[in-house]
């Protein structure tokens, strides 16, 4: 454990708030700046998975994956590398060492994937609000890929759609302030959007689509 002070101030001075304990890998250093140089704080840490509760609450499920490894894990992407619509995890050690997959073993469901193809707005139409209504539930994603420490997500939006084989309504809002909507869409597609232009293009794996 290391103790910084607050404001982040390399003049402060904090009274000692008690004696380190050594065994549990304890220490005190008066200057904060000097930690990285004097002590290794790589792989302390295990990793954590939380399960999204319907938004209400995240559950920690980190026995359960086998993902909380105590290795020293420094870039995560989640992704469908299997193309089965279950996004799954895969993991860089630092200092070399394997790429981790898991596999995401959760029971099949339905799902959309969403690629965007800006005209007045972006190329990839970063920051668009995609909505899709299933029954009486919204679910709402934002084209935003997700940068971590060495690593990116794909410029696509994937959202579960649990048991329902149709989304009733897919409403696109662009950054440039178009709003376009689609109704009765099919689940279990990778759909690309062009602002502003009806319909829309399935991606078929192994197929060249149009620029």
């Amino acid at each position: 454990m290391a103790v910084v002070s607050q404001p982040f101030d390399r003049g402060a001075s904090c009274p000692l708030p008690g004696e380190p304990d050594a065994g549990l890998g304890e220490f005190w250093e008066e200057d904060s700046w000097m930690i990285m140089q004097k002590h290794n704080l790589s792989a302390f840490e295990r990793n954590r998975t939380f399960l999204n509760l319907e938004g209400t609450e995240f559950q920690d499920v980190s026995f359960l994956t086998s993902a909380d490894i105590d290795g020293d894990s420094r870039a995560v992407v989640a992704a469908d590398f299997r193309n089965d619509g279950r996004m799954e995890l895969l993991v860089r050690q630092v200092g070399g060492g394997p790429l981790l997959l898991f596999e995401n073993r959760f029971p099949n469901a339905h799902y959309l994937k969403i690629s965007l193809r800006g005209r007045q707005s972006n190329r990839l139409g970063i920051g668009a609000r995609v909505s899709v209504q299933v029954g009486e539930r919204t679910i709402v994603r934002e084209m935003f890929p997700h940068n971590g420490f060495a690593s990116q997500m794909a410029s696509l939006v994937h959202v579960g759609l649990g048991s329902a084989s149709v989304a009733d309504r897919l409403t696109i809002l662009w950054p440039s302030g178009v709003r376009q909507e689609l109704t009765g869409v099919a689940a279990d597609q990778h759909l690309v959007i062009e602002e502003g232009q009806p319909g829309s293009e399935v991606v078929v794996p192994g197929n060249t689509i149009r620029p």
